[in-house]
């Protein structure tokens, strides 16, 4: 099942997207008025139940939003694919490198990153975002996947200047419109298995980066159990699991986006997320 948030004729909601449009489940399902809310209803199954029944609204008529547009927590991963350690100059290490990203940055499918004019060093990064569904404190990692309600693409656009500024790296990660999330959450029951995925980042049509979920370093169990020690998750929470190597400051010469770019991450079985640059 594919979730979608959206603003339809004015007014957010959210719905179920089909092949011919997106079921408007906001009226559909009364009280539960978003994705986050659903989650945390553990409705999923009353989702698929009230499906039919649903307002069938066109793709064309909705905009989408990001896929959990007010998530309690946005926790990111860092240098957490061999090849993007490697180009990054990094050690190895025995713990997850991780920061956080604010609500407020994230945007939609289809909307402008804006290009901050503090920076020339606009970065894309490709990631899997896992979307949390089941509360959850000192999760074990044999049950970490339980807790996941399922999977969507995300852009962790960086500013890379502002991220070098110090060792830690939250200014170059909070700039507003540099969160792009979506289209969809793919529940974790529509995918199997994760590792032979392919992700994808393609910069106005070339390949950027191209790596396989299997190729992380920390997997999703690993980071849920890890995250969840010293922090307990809610539903809507989102972890992103970290981008491969090919990031446009790691290039010879380096690559960053400008005015009239288009960037897009695609992760199979997941979907595909596109968004110009303004």
């Amino acid at each position: 099942m594919r979730l979608q948030s959206f603003e339809h004729q004015g007014r957010p909601g959210w719905g179920i997207v089909e092949a011919g449009g997106v079921r408007d489940m906001t009226a559909a399902l009364p009280g539960i008025g978003s994705i986050k809310a659903l989650l945390a209803a553990d409705a999923l199954d009353a989702a698929r139940d009230a499906a039919a029944s649903a307002p069938l609204l066109a793709g064309e008529t909705v905009r989408p939003l990001p896929v959990i547009p007010d998530p309690g927590k946005i926790l990111c991963c860092g240098l957490n694919y061999h090849e993007h350690r490697i180009e990054s100059h990094n050690p190895t290490v025995g713990y997850p490198t991780l920061f956080v990203r604010f609500a407020d940055t994230q945007i939609g499918h289809g909307a402008a990153i804006e290009t901050p004019p503090e920076t020339t060093k606009l970065d894309y990064e490709a990631e899997l975002a896992v979307v949390i569904g089941k509360a959850g404190r000192r999760i074990p990692r044999a049950a970490a996947m339980e807790h996941v309600a399922g999977y969507a693409c995300y852009n962790d656009v960086s500013v890379r200047d502002w991220q070098k500024h110090t060792t830690q790296m939250t200014p170059g990660k909070n700039f507003p419109t540099t969160g792009p999330f979506g289209p969809w959450l793919v529940t974790r029951d529509a995918i199997g298995t994760l590792g032979p995925l392919r992700i994808q980042c393609r910069l106005n049509g070339t390949v950027m980066q191209d790596a396989h979920l299997g190729d992380m370093i920390f997997d999703i169990p690993h980071l849920i159990a890890y995250i969840s020690t010293f922090t307990p998750l809610a539903p809507g929470d989102v972890i992103l699991t970290g981008t491969p190597g090919g990031v446009g400051s790691r290039r010879d010469p380096p690559v960053f986006l400008k005015p009239g770019d288009r960037v897009e991450v695609e992760i199979e079985e997941v979907g595909l997320l596109a968004n110009p640059v303004a």
